[in-house]
């Protein structure tokens, strides 16, 4: 169960990455009160976003790593990392923020990320 409350806090940690990182080049400048914000507020805003990635980032790496009792290693995690963050960030591009088309590169991209995995769990 650890492995799984893990993945989920890595999911939610992103969705708040994704917002505080690229939130503001697009959905936000929608809202006239961030909009009229100069580079400082932006910050501000992206940081108090970046506080609740690590709310939930922190807490799903503890859980996960081994050495406290779950699952997966430290180079485990950081892969998964990696594949939950570029799965999260497509989605949120393609459908909250419908800046960008899903291309056959990015399929290519998906697909080697998805060897990348098994080549990081394969016991060797």
């Amino acid at each position: 169960m650890k492995g799984v409350y893990s993945l989920l806090l890595l999911t939610i940690s992103n969705l708040f990455m994704t917002f505080a990182w690229y939130g503001h080049l697009h959905l936000f400048k929608k809202m006239a009160w961030f909009a009229k914000l100069g580079l400082f507020g932006v910050i501000m805003v992206s940081w108090g976003l970046a506080l609740f990635e690590y709310v939930f980032q922190v807490p799903a790496n503890r859980l996960g790593f081994e050495e406290n009792g779950g699952p997966f290693s430290l180079f485990q995690l950081k892969v998964i990392q990696e594949v939950i963050t570029l799965t999260v960030f497509t989605l949120c591009a393609v459908f909250v923020f419908k800046t960008d088309k899903l291309g056959w590169n990015h399929i290519v991209g998906f697909i080697l990320l998805v060897a990348a995995v098994y080549v990081i769990f394969k016991k060797w």
